[in-house]
């Protein structure tokens, strides 16, 4: 019988707040503001916790001063979505200023699918990237134009969903790349969370992802985790992808949208996870930076960090904050 994992979500979620969600480095990049975030849920969740609220104010100053600074003309949306803390921080503080800069960040989107900044060569880091921030932006001011926008575009993706019910990375990139069909797990969870239950464009979204995550428990590994390459049993397994499909699974459950038959999938996963986060925030085999590549074997080869990862740190904290809901029922 395989041996669990004694941490809590919680105890881990603590744990992973000592070492991630301090800064925000400019250009803004969402790595280190799905850490703030993260710290504000964690507070949100358990308030006879420190109040990170004090030290990310001072942290994002410079940006609420100067919306424009955050980024340069080169940046994109993996830079936009380093802005979803801000309906958090302006819950937390009763502050609404902080929602100008979401609604700043959000239009820089654009205002359709065809003459805004997404990709037509459709990579799924993007479903993300657009779900987190018009979900948001949406659901703090009650703009539909929002909601809209997110439900076109993702309405839009799915020539790249094949067949097995995995997404390539790209068209570009015709892979089954493991953080990237995690960003799409991760893109539908944050859209189901902000799209209202009547839009009409919400039961084909929702079909899709039941689709997408059953492709996925498909390639499970029993430890738990996935894979760098999804379908590729040979390859290392991954743990930003793993938190990332966890943390979407965690959500719907706690959210209705998916049923208990999934329970055992996302405490399996958390199972896993949590054997490679040390008490010093330390993970195991996080993939590094990966845009499009050109052939499967550059998606085999690549390589990953051993210890102290922003990319994997804050999906971590997100899942275990999640994690940590969905067992308290709240």
């Amino acid at each position: 019988m395989r041996k669990h994992n004694l941490k809590s979500p919680i105890d881990v979620a603590i744990s992973l707040d000592t070492y991630y969600g301090h800064e925000l480095s400019r250009p803004v990049v969402y790595t280190q503001g799905v850490s703030l975030s993260g710290r504000l849920r964690l507070h949100e969740l358990r308030s006879d916790l420190p109040d990170p609220s004090s030290e990310i104010i001072e942290t994002v100053s410079e940006y609420l001063a100067d919306p424009s600074a955050m980024f340069s003309d080169d940046n994109g949306s993996a830079n936009f979505a380093g802005v979803c803390w801000a309906d958090e921080l302006a819950s937390s503080t009763d502050d609404d200023s902080y929602l100008d800069l979401l609604r700043f960040t959000a239009d820089l989107f654009g205002s359709t699918v065809e003459d805004g900044i997404f990709d037509s060569d459709v990579r799924v880091e993007d479903f993300f990237f657009a779900s987190t921030m018009l979900g948001r932006t949406f659901r703090s001011t009650g703009d539909s134009r929002y909601a809209d926008l997110l439900a076109d575009y993702l309405t839009t993706c799915d020539v790249t969903l094949q067949a097995n019910d995995l997404w390539w990375h790209c068209k570009a990139s015709p892979y089954f790349w493991g953080r990237g069909n995690a960003f799409a797990a991760l893109g539908f969870a944050e859209a189901l969370t902000y799209l209202p239950q009547d839009h009409p464009a919400r039961a084909a979204l929702v079909r899709t992802h039941l689709r997408h995550l059953s492709g996925l428990v498909n390639h499970q590994d029993e430890s738990g985790m996935w894979r760098q390459v999804v379908d590729m049993p040979e390859t290392f397994l991954e743990f930003s992808a793993t938190a990332m499909i966890g943390y979407s699974m965690a959500r719907g459950l706690r959210l209705g949208w998916l049923d208990n038959k999934w329970r055992v999938v996302v405490d399996r996963t958390w199972d896993g996870l949590s054997q490679r986060i040390s008490d010093h925030g330390e993970l195991k085999h996080v993939c590094v930076g990966t845009g499009p590549l050109a052939t499967l074997d550059d998606y085999i080869n690549r390589s990953y960090t051993d210890g102290l990862d922003d990319r994997g740190g804050a999906m971590a904290i997100w899942f275990a904050v999640e994690m940590a809901r969905l067992q308290a029922g709240v």
